[in-house]
């Protein structure tokens, strides 16, 4: 038994399968070294350089394998040069037989050629938004806000949202009483802005008072938006209110609650 299992052939067959290892292993610690170097490059292309690496180890590991298989059966003694000339036949038959596989394969391909996404990217996939930790072959991960890992087949996306493409747009909707002084709530809010957007780091364009957006039931409603980084929009919206809640009660200005007038006629 242990003659079988220590035969020459047999032990060439375990150092030609651990050398493809070592070489994957190899190749991918070359990779991640690249993108240790290439850290200096603006988030875009760092984040497409790591979705290309992403995909070109995914390649290599399936040709290695076929490689090492091709090798043991060499060892074994098999002819594979007939082998290897019959992949034509053989690659027919397996698109036919696999061509589930096959689309997501070059669907995999064309998300990377057409930039459609990146690892890193938060987008929307079908009905699913997270962000992107992985692009392969066959499928493409997302993680959501809570944590959710959704996988999904590269040959049913349908439709994808990238919302970490442009810069995206914060807006907070800001409410005062009637009888407040609205020149003084602009002067206010533009003294704000100009603080936030040294302090805030996601805020990268300029704040703006857009104008009066509602005369409601209780109060007067200024629209406020802020061009963001992607995907921080929901952050510094956040921030914004809190900020604006704190200036309007330094400054005496009301933020009204809902009031309700009842009329009684029969006195």
């Amino acid at each position: 038994m242990l003659e079988f299992i220590f035969s020459e052939k047999n032990t060439q067959s375990m150092i030609t399968i651990l050398s493809l290892f070592l070489v994957y292993l190899i190749f991918t610690r070359i990779s991640k070294r690249i993108i240790q170097i290439k850290s200096g490059l603006k988030t875009k292309d760092l984040k497409k350089h790591k979705t290309i690496t992403s995909l070109v180890n995914n390649i290599a590991k399936y040709f290695l394998i076929v490689l090492g298989i091709i090798m043991v059966l060499s060892i074994h003694g098999f002819n594979t040069s007939s082998l290897i000339a019959s992949l034509g036949v053989a690659s027919a038959v397996f698109a036919l037989a696999f061509q589930d596989t096959v689309k997501d394969l070059f669907t995999g391909i064309f998300i990377i050629l057409e930039d459609q996404y990146n690892i890193g990217d938060t987008v929307k996939i079908n009905d699913f938004k997270g962000e992107v930790i992985s692009v392969g072959l066959r499928t493409t991960v997302l993680r959501s806000i809570t944590g959710e890992n959704c996988f999904i087949t590269n040959r049913n996306i349908n439709s994808v949202i990238n919302y970490s493409k442009n810069k995206a747009l914060a807006v907070v909707n800001v409410d005062v009483s009637y009888d407040t002084d609205l020149d003084k709530v602009e002067k206010v809010l533009n003294n704000l802005f100009v603080r936030l957007e040294s302090e805030i780091p996601e805020i990268i364009g300029k704040m703006t008072i857009d104008g009066i957006d509602d005369l409601g039931e209780s109060g007067i409603t200024f629209r406020v938006t802020a061009e963001v980084k992607p995907t921080t929009n929901f952050i510094v919206e956040r921030k914004l209110r809190k900020e604006i809640k704190k200036e309007f009660d330094k400054h005496n200005i009301e933020i009204p609650f809902k009031q309700v007038v009842i009329h009684n006629d029969w006195l």
